[in-house]
């Protein structure tokens, strides 16, 4: 019998234009293309996107969850997008949420000790949560969704 690990949580960080297109090619990208965050990721798995930008490069300021979705079966997978620009992905299943700016979660999440600085902890594009966190927000872009 093969051993499975518990359902992990985690948050992407990714400007929320690009988090769309993850939504509508049904597909998860971590830390711009690279392939080690997605190695550590297994079906199953729920993610939630935080989104620091409306635009990938432009500045200004979102500061929201953004789209929430479970990693799906398969492998991880290179796609050449230009001959510079060979990202890995996954597939992924995405839910009907409504973006929820972080404020209105932050007091809750227990994982960012230092509430006034919680930019730190998004610094590497990819953070594992724990669940009762990932719950609090699932639960806020839920809401809004209904």
């Amino acid at each position: 019998m093969q051993n499975e690990r518990p359902t992990a949580y985690w948050i992407v960080v990714a400007s929320r234009d690009h988090a769309l297109i993850g939504v509508k090619d049904s597909i998860i990208q971590a830390n711009h293309g690279k392939r080690t965050a997605l190695d550590r990721m297994r079906p199953g798995d729920r993610i939630a996107i935080y989104s620091p930008r409306e635009t990938f490069g432009v500045k200004g300021s979102l500061k929201a969850f953004t789209a929430l979705c479970t990693v799906a079966e398969g492998e991880v997978y290179q796609v050449e997008l230009s001959p510079d620009f060979k990202p890995f992905r996954r597939r992924a299943h995405y839910d009907p949420v409504t973006d929820v700016p972080i404020s209105a979660v932050l007091p809750r999440l227990d994982f960012i000790r230092n509430k006034a600085s919680y930019g730190a902890v998004f610094r590497f594009g990819f953070v594992k949560v724990p669940e009762e966190d990932f719950r609090v927000i699932e639960a806020a872009m839920r809401e809004g969704a209904g």
